[in-house]
Formats: C-alpha cells, structure tokens, sequence
C-alpha cells in the first residue's frame, strides 16, 4: 500500500462536497462534513501571492483559512508557521492486514445500508451530525454501515468503504452505557470481514494523536501508522 493509494482511499472514502484546483492549492467545499472535507491542500509549493489569494477567498466566504499538512509540505507548514497559524488536531492513519482481526462473534454487529434510525440516533449523540451523514451518502465506492448490539440494543456504529484493495472505517461510535465491552473491537473485526468480502487486504483508520483510548484499542488490534499529517488554521485576515 502506497501512501498515494492510501490518500486516494481516505478521499474517496469520505469525500468533499466539491473539489476544484485553485492555484497550487486543491480547494475543498466540505458543506459541514468535518475539516478534512473543508481543508485546502497543496499540489506545489506556493509562493506568497497564492497564498494570500487563497486566504481572501477563504475570507470572502468568512470561512477560517485552513489547510492540511503532510511531511512532503513540511517547507509550506513553516510558512503557515510564520504567518500566526496555530497546529491543530496532528491525526495518523493506522493500517492492518484484513486478516489480522479475528475473535469475531457474529451476532455482535452486522452491516447494513442505509444506516437505520438507531444507528443516527448514536451518531447524533457522539457529535457527528446529519452533514456527516451527508458525506456517507456522497461516496460512490462500495460502502456500508456497521451496528453493534448489546443484549437486543443497538449499541455502537461505524461506517466504513473500499477503494480497492484499501477499506477505510469511519465514524465508529459506542453509545456511553455500552462503552468498555468491547464493542469497539467487535465492530473493526466486522469491518474487516467486510472488507475482505469486498476485495479489500488492508483496513484503515484514522484516529487523533490526542485520542489515547482509541489508539490503545488499535494497537492492540496490531493496527500500527501508515501516514498522519495536520491542520493550519487561522482566524479571519
């Protein structure tokens, strides 16, 4: 797995609104979706004069400027550095053999599309609003929902998606009365199998830096860094 083709499964996976070339920038619509739906990032590297274009476009639709950072744009990050851009939520994308997950227990979770009532009622709960729902319904590659149950309940959901051999989960939530019973780790097994059904040999996922208990879980699922990048955002110029 290239690092190419895993951006490529990240973007498809959970897309933008709309994506046009502005510059040497990409230019993301995200319409709510999140950050890495509304955040610009860099074919080339900009000189000053892109970049104070692009900071009046985000301005002119009073939209903080934001962009996301990759190691290959290590020269542009400390030019945001410089001009008062503060760091924001550094994130890794974590990757493992579909073949790694086991001690699946089939009664669960189980998949389905469209995600049902239940499964937007947890969402909502978690803070991932119907905009996000929205990015779900954007993707065009095979995708699914995932609902994890407890004693009858639902209990936790996820979704995830393959771009060819690479699926991607996202959006896994536990309702807060069902967390600790390892309904985290039965979902990413589901994912997996579904994944594998669907041609895919690497599952990924993408979690904070900041968000210890979800890369203990991951570890211990033998998911290990693959990619990460961060944010630079600043107020209104």
């Amino acid at each position: 797995m290239t690092q190419t083709d895993l951006r490529q499964a990240l973007e498809a996976s959970w897309p933008a609104a709309s994506r046009t070339a502005f510059g040497p920038f990409v230019w993301r619509e995200g319409a709510g979706g999140g950050n890495r739906v509304s955040a610009a990032t860099v074919q080339y590297r900009p000189d000053l004069d892109a970049l104070s274009k692009i900071e009046r476009r985000f301005s002119a639709i009073d939209r903080d400027a934001l962009f996301q950072l990759r190691e290959i744009d290590d020269d542009f990050d400390r030019l945001l550095e410089q001009r008062g851009y503060d760091i924001m939520d550094p994130t890794l994308c974590l990757a493992a053999p579909v073949e790694a997950f086991d001690g699946l227990d089939p009664k669960a979770a189980y998949s389905s599309w469209p995600p049902i009532a239940a499964q937007r009622d947890i969402w909502q709960a978690g803070g991932i609003n119907p905009a996000r729902l929205d990015v779900m319904k954007r993707v065009k590659i095979p995708k699914t929902t995932l609902l994890a149950r407890a004693h009858d309940a639902p209990a936790g959901t996820a979704f995830v998606a393959a771009f060819g051999s690479i699926a991607v989960l996202h959006a896994l939530e536990i309702s807060p009365a069902y967390r600790r019973r390892g309904l985290a780790r039965a979902l990413m097994c589901h994912a997996a199998k579904w994944a594998k059904a669907n041609n895919a040999i690497t599952l990924t996922v993408l979690v904070t830096r900041a968000n210890t208990a979800a890369l203990e879980l991951y570890s211990s699922l033998g998911m290990r860094e693959a990619d990460h990048y961060h944010y630079r955002r600043k107020g209104q110029l």
